[in-house]
């Protein structure tokens, strides 16, 4: 088979040329209120890619206004219709596949197979729920005592405060609006100022499929608070969902009580993928590098801690080392790239530091531990062996190509310590035997575990986590009902006249 060839430059500048730069509010694109913009970079360059209009708090509040002015006849727009809407969304996103794809290797900088791949993952959302959208069922029946009648229905919880994170730029969109359509509820978009143009491009997708206006309302900015603090504020704004991490949505979560708000927050990670003694050692490797290096490991379900049983160590270490060492990295334009950039020299930074510190507390790199020489964020795949179990790079969420592996003696000693951690999103065992997987994955305190599979996000499962990794679900069933609120009618008993 012929490889695929590089993007050409032409390639890139047109699809760019076809982003809206402006935000979109009440259907139509328009400027800042001040005239502010902000630049997005490449990260495998760091040159600008685009200049986008930098919504202010004003601006904030007249996507509101239009949230708020829609949401009465988005509510009572009938289900099947919403569902059609997500349909067509879903068939116009798969076919402009490509485009999406592209987009979100140039700004966020992740490998085009990758980026294909999640334009497959993200686009399944709008078609799930486009299903899920007339089944959101209430129920009628007759109370205890057999003398009234219990009417329950489910309504939109109302306008939607929806801020996505930059690691994923369109499934996080998809998955928190798709469900907000479904339900009927009107929304407020605010994508990650790193990297929005894929945002941007969905939006108009939206208009396309015939969304109608001020139902979906997209203010990127240079200013996350600008933004988050009017609309908090706001009475109008009855939820807010958040992806990103534990510090912020603390805050958010903070700032949200004030009107009392419907809150989804899917926070930080710091998952343990943990390999017993029976595990099949080419598939656990395999499955290592899957939770590992998607992403480029910028992922809240990385697999941020490897748990090994002791007899095994040695044998896992070897072959994972020589996988990830074989890895190729490179801007994600290039077919033959593996493994792309982080998202800027911050974040570089502050993994290299990580692993620094991990080397002085006396672990070693068997592969990687360095960034790499030239342009862009490029970090080298790395492996650590011999980590202490007290070390601190075991305890924070790496949020790139790092892998710390630690070792465990008995089943216990590895529940003990995939439970030490404040976080509790995704796990990951490997053994072939399913008692003791089932035995463990109910100890552990984890929103999901992967058995033997390295990567298990679906948009049919219920997607979050536990402890300080968040609250609330997206996706499945569960997705939609973060959307809705339950309302309860009492009626006489209808036989009594």
């Amino acid at each position: 088979m012929t490889a695929s060839p590089v993007i050409s430059s032409a390639r890139e500048a047109a699809l760019l040329a076809s982003v809206p730069t402006g935000l979109l509010i009440d259907g139509q694109w328009r400027e800042a209120s001040d005239g502010g913009t902000f630049d997005v970079h490449d990260p495998a360059t760091g040159q600008v890619l685009a200049t986008l209009a930098s919504a202010t708090s004003e601006d904030a509040l007249a996507a509101l206004d239009a949230a708020d002015k829609a949401q009465a006849s988005w509510a009572r727009t009938a289900p099947r219709e919403r569902a059609e809407i997500l349909r067509r969304a879903f068939d116009l996103v798969t076919e402009r596949a490509e485009d999406f794809a592209l987009l979100m290797t140039l700004e966020m900088g992740k490998p085009l197979a990758e980026a294909r791949g999640e334009v497959t993952y993200g686009s399944e959302f709008l078609r799930w729920f486009s299903e899920e959208t007339v089944r959101d069922y209430g129920r009628y029946l007759t109370t205890p005592e057999g003398k009234n009648k219990i009417l329950v229905q489910h309504k939109p919880v109302g306008p939607c405060l929806l801020i996505t994170p930059w690691n994923f730029p369109l499934a996080m969109a998809t998955r928190k609006v798709a469900p907000a359509i479904a339900a009927g509820c009107t929304m407020v978009l605010k994508p990650a100022k790193l990297t929005p143009l894929t945002a941007q491009y969905f939006a108009q997708t939206m208009l396309d499929a015939g969304l109608p206006r001020g139902v979906l309302n997209v203010v990127a900015s240079s200013s996350a608070s600008g933004i988050s603090a009017p609309l908090l504020a706001d009475p109008r704004l009855r939820k807010v969902s958040f992806t990103g991490s534990t510090a912020v949505g603390k805050r958010l979560m903070a700032d949200a009580a004030h009107n009392v708000l419907r809150t989804s927050m899917e926070l930080g990670g710091n998952a343990p993928f943990i390999v017993f003694e029976d595990a099949d050692l080419d598939k656990a490797v395999e499955g290592a590098i899957a939770a590992k290096m998607r992403n480029m490991g910028e992922a809240c379900t990385a697999a941020n801690r490897f748990l090994v049983h002791e007899s095994i160590a040695q044998e896992f270490t070897r072959k994972f080392a020589a996988a990830m060492g074989a890895l190729t990295t490179g801007r994600g334009t290039d077919p033959t790239t593996q493994v792309g950039p982080l998202i800027d020299a911050g974040a570089r930074e502050d993994v290299h530091a990580v692993v620094a510190a991990a080397v002085t507390a006396g672990a070693t790199a068997l592969t990687g531990g360095a960034p790499v020489d030239g342009p862009g964020y490029f970090y080298q795949p790395t492996v650590l062996a011999n980590v202490p179990n007290d070390a601190e790079i075991l305890r924070q969420e790496i949020f790139g190509p790092v892998a710390p592996i630690t070792t465990f003696t008995t089943e216990q000693d590895a529940i003990r310590l995939a439970n030490a951690s404040e976080y509790g999103l995704a796990s990951y065992l490997y053994s072939r035997d399913l008692n003791r997987l089932l035995r463990v994955a109910e100890q552990i305190d984890f929103g999901m575990v992967g058995f033997n599979a390295g990567i298990i996000s679906n948009a049919a499962a219920p997607f979050g986590g536990v402890k300080q990794s968040g609250l609330g679900r997206e996706g499945g069933s569960e997705g939609i009902a973060e959307y809705t609120t339950t309302q309860y009618i009492g009626i006489n008993d209808p036989y009594v006249r």
